[in-house]
């Protein structure tokens, strides 16, 4: 049935564009102020605070159900329990200031905590020592009025920074990253010291950390960290920390959808993570561990950047402030409250100095007989105050009605066994105890020094900083990504791509790599990998471009124009602008490549020109060395080779590499290799050249230098390898308790061998590299005589080289102190013979036009 509906005459339009902006702002207000951003003064939300308000309440020293603090907290906070749970177990997991007891979950597997009626908790000793201080504390009343809760707790420590926060209000959020405790401490020692000081972030879960551009906290800072990996073997990986804010299980995930992807390779993956954090990867045969860590930080979450955003509520307004200025308010506050809780107790001790002397006078001086025959209550308060008043002067402040009713109310058995020696003894102690207060009022500074330091030592022990500070290199994905992927090219057509399975394979490559295609016309393109692109007909030439390659030098020798002069060219290509055509030859219409070759280490061969029948040509054939050319920028136009006609060009000799040695530096804030001149020089390096690598623990290695290699964390000599060398070693066997020397050549270049004894007791002591060494033995004096005198051994005389695992011959009876290294012995090497060396001059990439547009330039 339909209705009508009728109009009623008291019906009004009412515009609801006001309501929202006023009910929209309190909203955000509120979201701002009571749930998602914490207060400068004491570091919590208002669910934090009222959560250990809460629990100060029900503390008795004994463990009490969640649930039950739970329940209590709903009498302040109002919002629903699970909220409240959630906030609670995540306090407890930062272990500061809950003591916990049963599964609280787990911050490295993600695992959540039992239900809140399983577990238990109790305030920490630290917490009661710093979150709580009634008498300073500001209060005002519950949401419903029934109860008082702090307005802020007095926390005398930097509890924001030590903690953490994290919050999304209404238009801003905040990101306040935990910090060390110790190093917190020591920040605010030097605060109050008037010294400069630095903080950065520290994480329960470990890894490593870059905070170069940490920007204190503040909005555009970022940080980077990595999880540790370190490699068991060649086919064995061990993560044992993992980034924060990442779970074993999301790193997990994380791995194995990059290599679902293609990304990275590995073979199996488990997770033996318990009390601390174990996932172990194996990697398939003929898988570089070194390229699979780089591609793991690369392409997983193993590496995790964090953007910090500091901001605190402070004066009831949300405040975007740095990291050092948190704890600088932080310290100031807590001066402020330690200054606080010295007055009260100062005003506590004056009023008890001030009634113990009030006592004293009034039953040594006998004068409660004066009231024995006064009959109204007001006689007796005046006859007290005329008793006391011949004593006021020794008194600090007047005497009150109420100290005369307080001195009314002492018994008579407390009046009959009056000490008059203890009262005296309280007193003094009373006064000891005001002059220490009043001291230590009058020396603030010193004295919120030693509460930081007593802090420390009470609390300090066991929170040593668990992620460690590095700087980090960036990881080039081209570089380190598994080539899964097939490349392939239909040379007449101009097509490239990884589709073309009919057609002529290239080579492997990623999904992220560019092709560099020459055709036979002279021209050239960059391009990105795609499943078909077309890039020009006639190619002669395809293969995964390396960008800043400037070791890969190209020869042509091509026809200007149809009939026009021909030229020779060498030139290296190390940035382009993707899918730009590039013209290689002179410009002219109808140009021809006659000879092209790509040299991965410059190689110059050896050609055989071939000329037409033509005319008067007495001299059809004849020699080109492109070693005798200068290595160029991609558009110059080159040298010639005829006028006339080329029949045909031939390869008449492999050439050998004309580059010099690459020089190659060693960054010891980073731990890696680089061609750029950052860090210390190791030396200049030919293809076939190698590294030498000695750790601590008495293991050796060499190694081709690839700039994306990892180094053991306890390195002991990095250098370049020279294989004829012997290396000299000293040892102690503390089984035997002897000193051993030994001499040995490295005898399997491509395998890592230990050159000293295995086992827990044995030691490597000194290590040398030099030709002929030469050290000092410095020796411990026997009890009750003369030490040694100091020997000198030069070991090419002590011994001569043996093989690797050799003992080797003892090398002193006696009982060492140390080992002095003594500048080597002379020696002059064999002459390494030089290779003819080229110069490479690489022309500027021309920058983007306006018509590159959607183009990627690929810099320098």
């Amino acid at each position: 049935m339909n209705e009508e509906l009728e109009h009623n005459p008291d019906d009004q339009l009412i515009r609801v564009t006001g309501m929202y902006k006023d009910w929209f702002l309190d909203y955000a207000s509120y979201v701002i102020l009571e749930r998602a951003v914490p207060a400068i003064e004491d570091g919590f939300k208002p669910v934090q605070r009222r959560i250990l308000h809460s629990m100060k309440d029900l503390d008795d020293g004994r463990y009490n159900k969640v649930a039950n603090i739970v329940g209590h907290t709903m009498q302040y906070h109002p919002h629903g329990d699970a909220s409240i749970a959630d906030a609670m177990v995540q306090i407890g997991q930062k272990d500061l200031l809950i003591d916990m007891q049963g599964n609280w979950g787990n911050i490295l597997t993600g695992d959540s905590a039992a239900a809140s009626r399983y577990i238990e908790a109790r305030l920490s000793k630290f917490a009661l020592e710093v979150v709580y201080s009634p008498k300073v504390t500001q209060w005002q009343l519950s949401y419903d009025g029934r109860k008082k809760e702090p307005i802020s707790l007095p926390v005398k420590f930097p509890m924001l920074l030590a903690q953490g926060g994290e919050g999304i209000a209404v238009g801003l959020s905040t990101k306040i990253l935990p910090h060390n405790f110790n190093e917190l401490i020591d920040a605010s020692v030097k605060h109050l010291q008037g010294k400069r000081f630095t903080i950065v972030p520290d994480f329960p879960t470990g890894g490593v950390m870059d905070a170069d551009n940490y920007n204190d906290g503040l909005r555009g800072g970022k940080i980077r960290v990595r999880a540790r990996i370190a490699q068991v073997d060649k086919q064995t990986l061990i993560i044992n920390e993992i980034p924060f804010s990442t779970t074993t299980s999301s790193l997990i995930d994380s791995i194995l959808k990059a290599n679902e992807k293609g990304k990275i390779k590995i073979k199996k993956i488990e997770d033996n993570t318990a009390a601390d954090v174990e996932i172990k990867i194996q990697l398939p045969p003929n898988v570089s561990p070194d390229k699979t860590i780089d591609a793991l930080f690369a392409f997983t979450a193993c590496e995790t950047s964090i953007s910090p955003l500091g901001c605190v509520i402070e004066n009831n307004k949300p405040n975007f402030i740095g990291v050092s200025e948190m704890l600088r308010r932080s310290t100031d506050h807590t001066l402020d409250l330690l200054r606080a809780e010295l007055e009260v107790k100062q005003d506590e001790l004056e009023a008890q100095w001030h009634f113990a002397s009030l006592e004293r006078i009034f039953i040594e001086k006998r004068i409660y007989r004066d009231i024995e025959e006064v009959e109204t209550w007001e006689g007796v308060l005046t006859a007290i105050h005329s008793g006391l008043a011949p004593y006021a002067v020794n008194l600090k402040r007047a005497v009150t009605d109420d100290d005369v009713v307080r001195l009314t109310e002492i018994r008579i058995k407390r009046i009959s066994k009056f000490d008059l020696d203890k009262a005296q003894q309280k007193i003094e102690a009373l006064e000891a105890e005001l002059d220490e207060v009043r001291y230590h009022l009058a020396h603030i500074v010193e004295f919120a020094i030693d509460y930081f330091k007593r802090l420390k030592k009470t609390y300090g022990a066991g929170k040593e900083r668990k992620t460690e500070l590095s700087v980090f290199a960036d990881v080039d994905a081209r570089k380190v990504v598994m080539r899964n992927t097939k490349l392939y090219v239909s040379r007449e057509e101009g097509f490239v791509g990884t589709s073309l399975r009919r057609e002529e394979y290239v080579t492997d490559c990623a999904d992220i790599d560019d092709v560099i295609v020459f055709t036979a016309d002279g021209k050239m393109m960059v391009t990105k990998v795609e499943s078909k692109t077309f890039v020009g007909k006639n190619i002669i030439h395809v293969a995964v471009f390396k960008k800043k390659d400037k070791r890969t030098i190209y020869n042509m020798i091509y026809q200007d124009g149809k009939g026009g002069t021909s030229y020779i060219k060498r030139f290296a290509v190390t940035g382009v602008t993707r899918d730009k055509h590039y013209d290689l030859t002179n410009g002219s219409p109808q140009s021809k490549v006659h000879y092209f070759s790509a040299n991965p280490n410059g190689e110059a061969e050896i050609v055989t020109i071939h000329l037409r029948h033509s005319g008067s040509i007495k001299k059809l054939k004849w020699d080109l060395d492109f070693a005798d050319l200068v290595v160029k920028g991609r558009g110059v136009r080159g040298n010639t080779v005829t006028k006339y006609a080329l029949k045909r060009v031939d390869l008449k000799e492999e050439g050998v590499s004309t580059l010099k040695p690459r020089d190659i530096w060693f960054d010891e804030t980073v731990q890696r290799l680089n061609a750029d001149e950052r860090g210390r020089l190791l030396g200049a390096f030919r293809g076939e050249d190698r590294l030498l690598i000695v750790t601590k623990s008495g293991k050796v290695k060499t190694q081709i230098p690839d700039l994306g290699m990892h180094f053991p964390p306890d390195m002991l000599v990095l250098e370049k390898w020279a294989p004829k060398k012997p290396l000299s070693a000293v040892y102690h066997d503390g089984i035997k308790d002897k000193y051993f020397g030994k001499r040995f050549l490295i005898e399997a270049a491509d395998k890592e061998e230990v050159f000293i004894k295995e086992g827990n007791k044995i030691e490597l002591i000194w290590f040398s590299t030099y030709w002929r060494p030469v050290c000092t033995l410095q020796f411990i004096k026997p009890r009750g005589g003369e030490a040694k005198p100091p020997q000198q051994v030069s070991f090419e005389d002590f011994i001569s080289p043996k093989g690797i695992k050799a003992m080797g011959n003892q090398l002193t009876t006696e009982k060492l102190k140390r080992i002095e290294a003594n500048d080597p012995l002379p020696y002059t090497p064999e002459p390494e013979v030089e290779t003819a060396e080229i110069e490479t001059v690489v022309e500027e990439v021309e920058p983007p036009t306006d018509d590159d547009e959607g183009q990627i330039t690929l810099d320098l």
